[in-house]
């Protein structure tokens, strides 16, 4: 009886959760220009026009340089940080930790509105650099966080076999705990990858309209327009990333990216 109760509660719950993106869908396909739910009929005219809609398609690859620039530099900058705060104890190891994860806890418009000051003082206000800045300090978290995990489960016997038969920690390094740390690192530029993508109110502050990601577009199309192209945009955003998902778990597994099992 329990365990009836138990699978019961977790259909309730995942239909609960999947129910926002089933109404988005449905919406995404109706013909008229009013969102409605259900759909008055079948219409794929509000895709064509989301694929169409210019500032869109610039957008969406301001997002793409963004993304792959923010998730890179936060990955680089992760790795180094979690190598050093699980291999080594110093004097502030605790405060560097506190500080590579405050963006958990600070709000995503204090962090916009001060890189937006920051980028007014170095007159980056209409380029890249502050954008991709921004997002690396907001992903940093999850990278490292998951870079940690794997640190924290890898066998160190294999590093200290390695430097008893005669390599330098350098050699050490770069061909034992690099490659064991490979899931973990790919999770975490995965994971980075996808907050980075969708990041709206940090980037409200810092993008300007040559480098406006696709999720500030959207906020400013919805301003202008009612029509369930948002809808279809939005519908692309959840089958891409489904599939998207899929495609990791059949190629490189998601248990071992996300170095949830050892391979």
């Amino acid at each position: 009886m329990q365990k009836t109760l138990f699978w019961i509660l977790v259909t309730a719950i995942l239909v609960f959760l999947t129910m926002p993106a089933v109404v988005v869908i449905m919406t995404s396909v109706n013909p008229t220009e009013v969102l409605k739910f259900p759909p008055q009929g079948f219409s794929l005219r509000w895709y064509e026009r989301a694929f169409s809609y210019e500032d869109f398609q610039t957008s969406f690859y301001n997002g793409l340089i963004v993304t792959v620039c923010a998730s890179t530099v936060a990955s680089l900058v992760g790795i180094a940080a979690a190598y050093v705060t699980n291999r080594f104890v110093f004097i502030g190891r605790n405060l560097l930790d506190f500080i590579l994860s405050s963006p958990l806890i600070i709000p995503r418009f204090t962090t916009g509105f001060g890189f937006l000051l920051l980028g007014s003082m170095l007159d980056l206000t209409n380029g890249y650099a502050i954008v991709i800045l921004t997002h690396a300090v907001l992903v940093l978290p999850f990278v490292t966080r998951s870079v940690y995990v794997s640190l924290a489960n890898i066998d160190t016997s294999l590093e200290r076999a390695a430097a008893n038969l005669g390599a330098s920690p350098v050699n050490v390094l770069r061909k034992i705990t690099l490659p064991l740390l490979v899931p973990g690192i790919v999770g975490g530029w995965i994971v980075a990858s996808i907050l980075s993508f969708t990041e709206f109110t940090a980037s409200l502050y810092v993008t300007s309209y040559a480098t406006q990601t696709l999720p500030v577009a959207m906020y400013t199309y919805v301003r202008e327009y009612t029509d369930p192209t948002i809808a279809a945009i939005s519908s692309i955003l959840i089958i891409s990333t489904t599939l998207g998902m899929f495609f990791v778990d059949k190629v490189l597994g998601l248990k071992r990216v996300l170095a949830i099992e050892s391979h």
